[in-house]
């Protein structure tokens, strides 16, 4: 089945679940909400990862949206990288922290897929 709209791809859903888990890990009331930064950067980049998804769906050729899912998945390593670092902070438990790297990683693994298959 080919997709009709961005929401039916599989990689936008997880995106879309990894940017609620950040936002609900670290919004207000969270111990890691003092780090305003921190978690703006964290935010954003979560933020980042269903966005280009979304915007490369919407572009005209695959060429297109495999360059929006390479960008993706960059911010997905960037969320993925800074899951160390709040895991460190102690922003996050440890198993918490893996579980969230974990399912980043599935998604990573996911986009490159996707754009491998755009590439031919």
């Amino acid at each position: 089945m080919t997709a009709q709209r961005f929401e039916d791809l599989r990689i936008w859903q997880n995106a879309r679940v990894q940017a609620n888990r950040v936002y609900d890990s670290f919004g207000a009331g969270t111990p890691s909400a003092r780090d305003y930064g921190f978690c703006d950067q964290l935010q954003r980049c979560a933020v980042s990862v269903m966005n280009n998804i979304a915007e490369g769906f919407e572009r005209k050729t695959d060429q297109d949206f495999a360059r929006f899912l390479d960008i993706a998945k960059g911010s997905n390593g960037e969320v993925r990288s800074m899951l160390y670092l709040a895991e460190d902070r102690k922003y996050l438990d440890s198993d918490v922290a893996a579980a969230m790297r974990t399912f980043s990683e599935d998604t990573s693994r996911a986009i490159e897929s996707l754009a491998k298959h755009l590439r031919g």
